[in-house]
């Protein structure tokens, strides 16, 4: 039976797939469209389960707000390569995650899975990730998602596509919402929390153990080492909270100091991080190369 360019169009429209793929894929189905869909959903699994192995590190940030302002969600969907983060497919996928845990909340990532990807559609995020997957020839994974309901002003930011940053202001105004979530994305060290009562106890006892051992070995008196350990745990969480962080658009004064100037206060922030706690897979292209010669 001959198979003509529209089919081809039609199944290429409904499956992702490769033009040659669905061709093959209509051959060999006679020409049936229902029977050749099955047959590429069959391989599309098939693909994706030999990639799920597969260091996923790259892909993208997503940060969406609700039309109303009061929630918003950090969406964390990862690819192999920077190329395929780029594909309008792939930042189409991701984009319409976001969305679906703004309408649905889910309670983890598994539930966030099994919904649809858009409002009416039989197929669910996990069948849209294992048919992108056939469609692009990477492992796709959705890793993980922040959605937050806003007890005062949510405000947004993204830094590029790598840096998801939300924070809940109360007083100030949008400008000073966006400077600090700025500020959140750029600071090293990343803030960790919002003011010191909030550092669990267990870090800053660890850290406190390891400040004495330092100080102990500089041979001081112990009341000279008392205050150097107190001294370092004092910089320590001024490093790692909010308040404590010089403001990074003007050094000379800490957040703390800009929202009591401003007569607001953060009740809550979330940050995520592309490939935060991802082990990448480094290689020697030399001695692959070699590998490959002797094997």
């Amino acid at each position: 039976m001959a198979i003509t360019a529209a089919q081809v169009k039609e199944l290429r429209e409904r499956t992702g797939s490769g033009m040659m793929e669905c061709k093959k894929a209509l051959v060999d189905a006679d020409g049936n469209m229902d029977v050749a869909i099955d047959a590429l959903r069959k391989t599309g699994l098939a693909k994706a389960d030999k990639k799920a192995g597969r260091i996923a590190a790259e892909g993208l940030i997503v940060v969406e707000l609700s039309n109303d302002g009061n929630t918003a969600a950090i969406v964390e969907v990862n690819c192999e390569t920077d190329f395929v983060a780029k594909k309008s497919e792939f930042q189409e996928y991701a984009a319409a995650i976001a969305k679906r845990v703004l309408a649905d909340n889910p309670a983890d990532t598994d539930s966030l899975l099994a919904l649809p990807l858009r409002d009416g559609d039989a197929a669910t995020i996990e069948d849209n990730r294992k048919a992108l997957i056939a469609a692009i020839g990477e492992n796709i994974s959705v890793r993980r998602f922040i959605r937050m309901e806003g007890k005062g002003n949510l405000s947004c930011y993204r830094h590029g596509v790598r840096i998801g940053v939300v924070v809940d202001l109360e007083g100030g105004d949008a400008a000073l919402g966006k400077d600090l979530a700025m500020h959140i994305a750029a600071h090293d060290p990343r803030p960790l929390c919002v003011s010191e009562d909030q550092v669990p106890a267990e870090m800053i006892a660890k850290e406190r153990d390891f400040f004495t051992g330092q100080a102990r070995e500089s041979g001081k008196p112990d009341n000279i080492i008392e205050k150097m350990i107190e001294g370092r745990i004092r910089k320590f969480l001024g490093e790692i909270t909010l308040l404590g962080q010089s403001f990074v658009k003007d050094p000379d004064q800490t957040v703390g100091k800009l929202l009591e100037t401003a007569g607001a206060s953060v009740l809550d922030f979330q940050r995520l991080e592309l490939g935060e706690g991802i082990e990448k897979k480094t290689e020697n292209f030399a001695d692959e190369v070699m590998a490959q010669a002797k094997g």
